[in-house]
């Protein structure tokens, strides 16, 4: 990005650009395809297994709370504890991620992730231990947030400006595509051989992808991407959520985003639950089911870029919120596992779309020295309700029964999405 586009960016009401010129482009205008440039490509990889080892431990770890517990609503309360971490890393990851070598930054998340992951499926021969998962899940969201950040920080140094939204698509769909064998397989393995065995095949996948990321070099900061003098972390979150502020679209963006966090962090948890509780189908049908969404995210990730250059931001976005509500809606009520399959699917197609957009638009307008800061400002802000959303919805679920709840959330986000048009998110990016 151009230093003007940086402050044309950072003007209040500052829009983002339709397309990016051949500056903000970094040159990368009629250069090789991404897919043939060595140090994405291996950065590629290296995500894509990383994604399919979690996807082992996203199915692995609800699952050895509802074996010991049979409650959803513990379920509900270790992704809350989760996502409370990752709210409370957000506040200081920018600052850490803007001020440190990025690229050793994220093997060391990598191997600090396998390590802790790896002592379940040690301390479970010896018996369950539900006290673990609510001392190592957290301490792994926490690193997992520094991760985040990192990785949204690094793909414009990798990229350029102008491929930023093809890129992201391209991680997304080859995640997903890894997501589709990994909760099948994690369903098998848990079926075989229990679900701590899952979480130990998530732990050496943290290990390929901290020895892909060692041989990845990104492009060095230049001085004026330097971050200025050290400041306390209250100041860089201030700064962070100054840039938002000013910006109209992304103020937008982060306040519907907040609401619809809070509405569907325990989704997962609730299909799982739906899945062996509601219907009585047993861990592989589960993995299967994931496995059938997760189709739907290789789907939105591909398409995104091109919705978006033909619709806009605002349009793809708004229409990625409603879908998702719709899909939500329908989950508690589906009975048939292909129906639930479907709608899992579709709800994954579009949050990939909107997600997708969403990361995009930041890492575009942002400057490279803002970058991190920025990004954990957003996610404090939008993920800071999440974790209790996720203990509210499970309990609920519990208590009502997942049909009703699924069908107020989805009903709220199909809400927020008409709310969307009546802020500036509605005309962001038309072409």
């Amino acid at each position: 990005m151009t230093h003007g586009a940086a402050r044309r960016a950072d003007e209040p009401g500052g829009e983002p650009d339709n397309g990016p010129s051949d500056a903000a482009d970094g040159g990368l205008r009629g250069a090789r395809p991404l897919w043939r440039q060595r140090g994405f490509g291996i950065f590629w990889a290296a995500q894509t297994l990383s994604v399919l080892g979690d996807s082992f431990a996203l199915i692995a770890l609800p699952l050895l709370v509802l074996e010991a517990t049979g409650s959803v609503a513990r379920m509900g309360l270790l992704t809350a504890v989760g996502g409370a971490a990752s709210v409370v890393a957000a506040v200081f990851a920018g600052a850490v991620v803007d001020r440190v070598d990025r690229r050793r930054l994220l093997i060391a998340c990598d191997l600090v992730r396998m390590g802790l992951y790896g002592v379940i499926p040690l301390v479970w021969l010896f018996g369950p231990q539900i006290w673990l998962l609510y001392a190592v899940l957290p301490l792994c969201e926490a690193v997992g947030m520094l991760f985040a950040v990192g990785y949204v920080t690094v793909v414009r140094s990798l990229v350029g400006t102008g491929r930023l939204t093809e890129a992201n698509g391209r991680l997304n769909a080859t995640a997903a595509a890894a997501g589709v064998l990994g909760p099948l397989c994690a369903g098998l393995v848990a079926a075989w051989s229990g679900p701590a065995a899952a979480v130990g095949v998530d732990a050496a996948s943290f290990g390929v992808s901290a020895m892909c990321l060692f041989f990845v070099r990104f492009r060095p900061r230049t001085p004026d991407e330097q971050p200025g003098r050290r400041t306390g972390l209250r100041h860089d979150l201030r700064t962070g959520i100054a840039f938002l502020y000013r910006h109209r679209v992304l103020r937008s963006l982060t306040a519907l985003l907040f609401v619809f966090s809070f509405l569907t962090l325990g989704l997962n948890d609730l299909v799982i639950y739906h899945l062996k509780y509601d219907l009585g189908h047993d861990d592989g049908t589960v993995g299967t089911v994931m496995a059938a969404g997760a189709l739907g995210t290789i789907t939105g990730a591909l398409l995104v870029a091109r919705i978006r250059r033909r619709l806009g931001f605002g349009p793809t976005w708004t229409c990625s919120v409603a879908g998702c509500g719709l899909a939500f809606a329908g989950l508690g009520w589906a009975r048939d596992v292909p129906v639930v399959a479907a709608l899992s699917a579709a709800f994954l197609a579009c949050a990939a779309m909107g997600g997708t957009c969403s990361m995009s638009l930041r890492q575009e307008v942002t400057p490279e020295h803002l970058l991190g800061r920025v990004t954990s400002a957003f996610w404090t802000l939008h993920y800071a309700a999440a974790p209790v959303g996720a203990a509210v919805l499970t309990w609920a679920a519990e208590e009502q029964g997942t049909a009703p709840v699924a069908l107020a959330a989805g009903a709220t986000c199909v809400l927020l999405a008409a709310t969307a048009l009546l802020t500036p998110i509605r005309g962001a990016g038309r072409p």
